[in-house]
């Protein structure tokens, strides 16, 4: 059998604190910004992890049985529609499959074996048939003790002492996220203490030719000929045409 690799596997409580201060940062449209600050975990992972268990508005209490019952009634109306489901109960769509399955667990392990025999392959679950319900709910959620959906699971606990890479991803993360003027803020920024310090040089040296009695009045140059210059000349003049009265 092909060996299964999923990056990073489960995620950290560290990994949960940068995404979310990212997402506090960037929002939630540049993922591919969000998951380079997280070295084990690509963009798709990072937006699944916000909706499928770091988003507040998710409920993560357990299952009452109005919502049992409701979760059935939706599943006979909208079958495979877990995602419209799951916006009628506020919960995600991967716990409302999850949930589906135990509750038909749970069904299908208390009828007789003898009836399941006389029942055959005709009922169908969301995952198969009933007869393979049991093993497809205990090797669901893993396969051969990986686990195909950490982003819908609680963080990993923490060691007592982090790793190098946990270290130099905390650091990176807080000199990006410190970082709030951008390259062309700073190249503003930069241009403008440029253009003070031009202007404080001017007028030290129009002082020091005043002093010595040569007049170096700022003069503003004309960027073309036709300029106006609203000191001399008169804006949006009119002249009259010549006739016989005088107008001067």
């Amino acid at each position: 059998m092909v060996p299964v690799y999923v990056k990073g596997g489960m995620w950290t409580n560290v990994e949960d604190e940068i995404l979310k201060a990212a997402i506090a940062k960037y929002g939630l449209n540049q993922w591919s910004r969000v998951s380079s600050l997280l070295t084990r975990k690509n963009a798709k992972q990072c937006k699944l992890r916000w909706q499928e268990w770091l988003d507040p508005r998710i409920r993560k209490v357990d299952w009452s049985p109005e919502e049992d019952r409701k979760l059935l009634n939706l599943a006979k109306l909208r079958p495979n529609q877990w995602s419209s489901i799951s916006l009628m109960l506020n919960r995600t769509a991967n716990q409302c499959i999850e949930r589906y399955q135990e509750l038909l667990s749970d069904y299908t392990g208390q009828e007789d074996v003898a009836a399941d025999e006389n029942i055959g392959a005709s009922r169908l679950l969301l995952t198969g048939n009933v007869e393979s319900s049991g093993a497809r709910n205990t090797a669901g959620s893993s396969l051969g003790g990986l686990n195909l959906n950490p982003e819908s699971k609680p963080a990993r606990a923490d060691l007592d002492e982090m790793d190098e890479d946990e270290k130099e991803m905390i650091s990176e993360a807080r000199a990006r996220l410190t970082n709030t003027q951008g390259k062309k803020a700073k190249r503003k920024a930069r241009e403008k203490i440029l253009e003070e310090s031009r202007r404080v040089a001017e007028l030290l040296r129009r002082r020091e030719l005043k002093q010595v009695g040569i007049n170096a009045a700022l003069k503003t140059k004309k960027q073309f000929k036709e300029q106006m210059d609203y000191n001399a000349d008169i804006a949006f003049e009119r002249r009259p045409a010549e006739g016989v009265f005088d107008t001067t």
